[in-house]
């Protein structure tokens, strides 16, 4: 596999490129956090402006990422009480606002996995009809006529469960998210990243050359690279293997055990991004295969919780048998497409690198 070398040209010092970056995203998030108050607080839940609210959660979650993980990664250049401090409540904001956006999502892509595995006409949980004839889609699984009806009974009690199940913690996740943006937690964030936009508080380290960065960038490559040397990438070379199928419906409500390696190497993928942002400034040219390998473990993740979402609706008490039997079709599908993601995330990274200005 070939390697991309950070070498950017010489320039700056290592504290004024440092600064430069965390200010602009500090003014990112200042920026994201008045668009958000002025939209009302509104989400994806309301009518009168969500998709502005939607657009400024957004960018308030992608400016507290890149501010938390540029902290993690050059942390030996950064005041260490400030950055340790810091880094944990950018990280819970993060989350708490991700939260919402998650949910509705599974539940999209639940039902639209419903929908395409019992070519309904109509989504599962929207079908007025569940008896009815299946019609044909070009996504559908080959299946047994029997089998394919008994998926068409259940699929719609199933919808309708996870909208149920998925609704709720939606709507838990959006009062959770209203309730921390007025606690005095988040105006303490609010005004430590007020402060950075103006001032970054450095080591005595960073007034060396731009190259000060470069050790530390480095690392947080290697730590990637390290990371996907331990994956079964030779497994996930065979496309569809599903071996981890064994893990599905059982009484065991702990996470796949497969899952974490691949959910890491997401985290550090995007750290190692971050650092090259940093070093490249506004002139970091897209790496093509660092883009379509996080693609696929975006796939890889939403893919996984969605089929622990199927899982745990599926141990539901006294749910009708083909209500169960549609979720653990579903189950499986979403598995499938974990494989299908890992698959295509070996294609990726085993690929020449290729950038593009």
């Amino acid at each position: 596999m070939a390697q991309q070398h950070l070498d950017p040209t010489a320039g700056p010092v290592a504290g004024d490129a440092l600064a430069a970056y965390l200010q602009a995203q500090a003014t990112e998030f200042l920026r994201a956090l008045r668009q958000h108050r002025e939209t009302g607080g509104a989400t994806a839940t309301a009518t009168n402006g969500a998709e502005e609210a939607v657009d400024a959660a957004r960018a308030l979650r992608r400016s507290a990422r890149r501010i938390s993980g540029t902290l993690h990664t050059f942390r030996p250049l950064l005041d260490e009480g400030w950055s340790e401090g810091m880094r944990p409540e950018l990280a819970w904001l993060s989350g708490t606002l991700a939260r919402e956006h998650a949910y509705g999502a599974r539940l999209d892509r639940l039902l639209a996995a419903l929908h395409r595995l019992s070519g309904s006409s109509a989504l599962p949980a929207q079908a007025s009809d569940p008896d009815a004839h299946p019609g044909t889609h070009p996504g559908a699984r080959a299946q047994l006529p029997s089998e394919k009806g008994a998926l068409t009974v259940g699929a719609a009690k199933a919808g309708a469960l996870l909208e149920r199940q998925l609704t709720l913690a939606r709507t838990r996740a959006h009062s959770a998210a209203l309730q921390a943006l007025g606690s005095s937690r988040f105006h303490a964030v609010a005004d430590n990243v007020a402060v950075l936009a103006s001032e970054v508080p450095l080591t005595a380290s960073a007034s060396a050359s731009v190259t000060g960065l470069k050790p530390l960038a480095a690392a947080a490559e290697e730590r990637l690279c390290d990371a996907v040397a331990g994956l079964p990438l030779i497994t996930a070379g065979h496309p569809y293997n599903a071996e981890a199928l064994v893990h599905g419906l059982s009484a065991d409500t702990a996470p796949q055990p497969q899952d974490s390696p691949w959910h890491q190497v997401r985290l550090l993928l995007r750290l190692h991004r971050y650092a090259r942002e940093v070093l490249f400034g506004d002139e970091a040219p897209v790496d093509v295969r660092l883009l379509t390998a996080g693609q696929a473990l975006d796939r890889h993740r939403d893919a996984a919780e969605a089929a622990a979402a199927a899982a745990s609706a599926a141990r539901t008490p006294r749910i009708a048998p083909a209500t169960a039997y549609a979720l653990g079709v579903l189950h499986a599908d979403q598995r499938h497409e974990v494989e299908a993601a890992r698959f295509a995330f070996q294609r990726a990274w085993l690929r020449e690198t290729v950038g593009t200005p």
